[in-house]
């Protein structure tokens, strides 16, 4: 073309949770039988929704009001319960105005870097999950900011890290936190939480933290939101309720924006925000309209708390069967249902595979890891040699070399036996 009409980030725009998911069809066209544990989709996984929380759904079907546009922000009368659900936990205060309301968090977060000015960079964490290093990475054109969470502290955000590539970067106008963390599921505690707010208030920057699940956090641990720490520093949290519910087909998320008028910056980019969503007119009606109903039913509460004691059970079986492998390092997740493996040793990043018993399948895997990153090259001989399908680490911008597995698969023989058969995986690829 006589123009280049390419955008300067596109290069950055990777996903690496969706883009196995090519080649593992495949693969399994080519006899290879499938156990999906690459996306965090409690459905798929067996998961049922509550008959009861069907039973509101359904409910709101009948309401004819469900199929009209509701208002740009998001539904009303929505967002001034969620506003008194903030205010009922302490720290920032907020009003209806303060929430908006976006198709799921990926659409929240292609807006909100759509409209970051391209020199204004965000420091996120490394491990750093997919559709927010991406988002930032295209949108300025360079490759993701990150500071690091440190495998052998628990996963741990590095404090000194983040302080001090704030204080000798200038362009970093804000902080990303995802808590609990994905792909990691690390817990952030209340004084971590507020140490890096106070790193952002020392530096005048903003403070972003995606909170999607903020109500999956283990029986055994204890963290705050960011309108408890959050304080005056401007901030935004992201929330969903694609994974609680879960009702991940909803798409439907919402941004919690805190002291909006204590910066005018801050104030006029957040503004630009509803102005861009003005242009699409408004979200998804119904799924919004069923969060005040669900949320304050007697139900909700033990929903959440039997959820998060069952994925904390399942970590448990997990780290048990894989501890037993040398050669990695696996930490229990304090929330969240991922759990990420690294390889404490080099792992082959040429020569032979260990064998794949489907001539045709290893023929494909061989040809597909020729140039890759180590780990990917393990990932993909996985998914030839074994059907699982998991997600490299290198594709969450860190150099650690490692996977990332759910803990989503409600059948507990098959769970069992996914983790075993990796572990046994694992041995045979390091020769152990």
């Amino acid at each position: 073309m006589r123009r280049n009409i390419v955008h300067t980030g596109a290069g950055q725009l990777r996903y690496e949770i969706r883009e196995i998911v090519q080649t593992a069809h495949v693969l399994e066209k080519l006899g290879t039988r499938i156990i999906w544990e690459n996306i965090g989709d409690p459905i798929q996984k067996g998961e049922p929704m509550a008959d009861w929380i069907k039973e509101i759904i359904s409910s709101l079907v009948s309401e004819n009001f469900s199929y009209a546009y509701t208002a740009t922000a998001g539904d009303p009368e929505t967002r001034a319960y969620l506003a008194d659900m903030v205010n009922t936990r302490g720290g920032a205060q907020i009003g209806p105005d303060d929430i908006l309301f976006f198709n799921g968090l990926g659409d929240a977060v292609s807006t909100l870097f759509a409209h970051l000015r391209r020199e204004a960079r965000i420091l996120g964490p490394s491990p750093a999950y997919s559709s927010l290093s991406s988002a930032e990475a295209s949108h300025s054109g360079y490759e993701h900011l990150t500071s690091r969470l440190d495998p052998n502290n628990g996963w741990q955000p590095d404090l000194e890290d983040i302080r001090l590539k704030v204080k000798y970067n200038d362009s970093i106008a804000g902080i990303l936190l995802i808590n609990p963390d994905n792909p990691t599921g690390t817990i952030y505690p209340r004084s971590t939480l507020a140490e890096i707010v106070n790193i952002a208030r020392e530096h005048d920057l903003f403070v972003l933290c995606d909170e999607t699940y903020t109500n999956i956090v283990y029986p055994e641990n204890k963290t705050a939101s960011l309108s408890e720490v959050i304080g005056d520093t401007p901030g935004i949290a992201l929330r969903s309720i694609s994974k609680e519910f879960p009702w991940p087909g909803a798409r439907c998320g919402w941004m919690e924006v805190f002291n909006q008028d204590k910066d005018d910056v801050f104030n006029r980019y957040i503004t630009s925000l509803l102005e861009a969503k003005r242009l699409e007119v408004c979200s998804t009606t119904l799924p919004q309209m069923a969060i005040p109903r669900v949320f304050s039913d007697s139900r909700y509460p033990g929903h959440l708390k039997h959820r998060a004691a069952m994925f904390s059970k399942r970590a448990d079986e997990a780290v048990t069967i894989l501890s037993e492998v040398p050669g990695i390092t696996v930490v229990k997740p304090g929330g969240a249902f991922y759990l990420t493996v690294v390889f404490n040793s080099d792992l082959p990043d040429g020569g032979p595979l260990p064998p794949i018993s489907n001539a045709a399948v290893a023929e494909k895997v061989t040809e597909i890891t020729a140039n890759v990153a180590p780990d990917k090259r393990f990932v993909y001989w996985l998914l030839g040699a074994t059907g699982i399908c998991t997600v490299p680490l290198s594709g969450f911008c860190t150099e650690l070399p490692g996977f990332r597995v759910t803990l989503l698969e409600n059948d507990d023989e098959k769970r069992r036996g996914t983790f075993e058969t990796l572990a046994g995986a694992i041995g045979t690829y390091l020769n152990i």
